[in-house]
């Protein structure tokens, strides 16, 4: 009685794929494939423009292994449903994209068809970067072919049943794909809109800071307001999740992954800083921050001193451990990229990122100046929940309860 169900249930979904694939394939027919313009407006070559592209669309951080060639793919992507693996990306014709015409290259970057029809899982952000501009994307891929081809089989995806099942993924994108293109807001200006545009279309900021429903899509209404991303917290990072944050701050963080008074990026985020947002203009910097803040009064960030017992597990920790970097008053003891009071990750009452941060380390592909290393692996669970719980009631105000089993999920396989 089990198989049958299941089997009536797979049926029911095929029949349901089908006629969303029929949907699809009739709105890609309509898709405009002439020369779309963006809102960037970029000088220089095909070549250099994509260049730039490519880095605010943040394309060799999801499609370079550490050590491996520069977008040959094969960069392993961890969900609740299995591993997907990136696509080598170069020009190699076997393994990679030599010989995608101009037509093919779009439509999988903007509508997640791949050459031949085989349907691209949601992993590759195509649903936000259909607001692409078609020239955009073409100047991407001149850049791509620039570089040298590497021949690189990426491993196989090792999916459970039934997100397994690529026929299914024609629903998903007549339920979730949005119209192609990008529509500036004809009440805001122009910086707002190219910030916009960098922020949605390129950035693709809320892959991240979205939360997702069950069929792994952003959820509708929720954009950018915060969620949890392969084991570390994305913030609110709507107008209202910024309020502590002035421009000239998300300025300095989008550049070098530091801000006073709010801590430092670490997880996917650094790597954002350092591949992404570092790469951009100070101009383009402006208008993302421009976008992200919103019109709203800025108020100052303001550091919380809460009264946590100093005599408790956590608290000899953190002056065994910590107080000669971040100094036992949080403030860095003079390097402020070392202070802690006033971060974001203090003031989160699950503690996401400080219990990542004490298992990993903020370092990405080496250690730098504003890299925290790897301390407490050699801690016991309980140490770093008892560390954690200080730190948040110290410098957080808050009053964690965070378990052994908190601090063991933080330690992703």
């Amino acid at each position: 009685m089990r198989n049958l169900k299941l089997a009536l249930i797979v049926i029911a979904l095929a029949v349901i794929g089908f006629i969303g694939f029929a949907k699809y394939r009739d709105g890609q027919a309509r898709v405009d494939h002439g020369a779309a313009e963006g809102p960037l407006a970029l000088t220089g070559t095909v070549v250099e423009r994509g260049r730039y592209l490519a880095a605010a669309a943040d394309c060799i951080a999801c499609h370079t292994v550490p050590g491996g060639g520069e977008y040959a793919g094969g960069v392993a992507f961890r969900l609740p449903f299995g591993t997907l693996y990136s696509s080598n990306l170069t020009a190699d014709p076997e393994t990679g994209l030599g010989g995608w015409t101009d037509d093919e290259f779009v439509d999988a970057v903007r509508a997640g068809m791949a050459r031949g029809g085989r349907h691209l899982y949601p992993a590759h952000p195509y649903s936000t970067y259909a607001g692409m501009a078609r020239n955009d994307v073409l100047a991407i891929k001149a850049y791509l072919a620039s570089l040298p081809a590497v021949k690189n089989t990426v491993p196989v995806n090792e999916l459970s049943f039934p997100y397994s099942q690529r026929a299914l993924l024609p629903l998903w994108n007549a339920l979730y794909l949005p119209p192609v293109g990008f529509k500036a807001d004809p009440g805001r200006d122009e910086s707002w809109n190219r910030g916009a545009y960098l922020a949605n279309a390129l950035g693709h900021c809320g892959e991240c800071h979205t939360p997702r429903n069950a069929a792994y899509a952003l959820k509708a209404g929720h954009a950018l307001s915060g969620a949890v991303t392969r084991g570390w917290k994305a913030y609110d990072i709507t107008p209202t999740g910024l309020a502590g944050w002035t421009a000239e701050a998300l300025e300095a963080y989008l550049a070098t992954g530091h801000a006073p008074n709010h801590g430092i990026a670490a997880g996917p985020m650094k790597a954002v800083v350092a591949f992404d947002t570092g790469q951009l203009t100070v101009e383009d910097r402006r208008t993302l921050a421009h976008y992200l803040l919103g019109d709203a009064p800025r108020a100052a960030a303001v550091s919380v001193q809460g009264a946590a017992d100093p005599a408790s597990v956590g608290a000899n920790l953190y002056a065994g451990a910590c107080a000669g970097c971040h100094a036992l008053d949080a403030h860095g003891g003079g390097v402020d990229s070392a202070r802690l009071a006033g971060a974001s990750s203090v003031r989160d009452p699950a503690g996401t990122n400080v219990l990542r941060l004490l298992v990993d380390g903020s370092s990405h592909g080496g250690e730098t100046a504003l890299a925290m290393p790897v301390f407490a692996r050699g801690y016991s669970d309980a140490e770093r929940a008892a560390l954690a719980n200080y730190v948040l009631a110290q410098w957080g105000g808050l009053t964690p309860k965070l378990t052994s089993n908190d601090a063991k999920a933080a330690v992703l396989p």
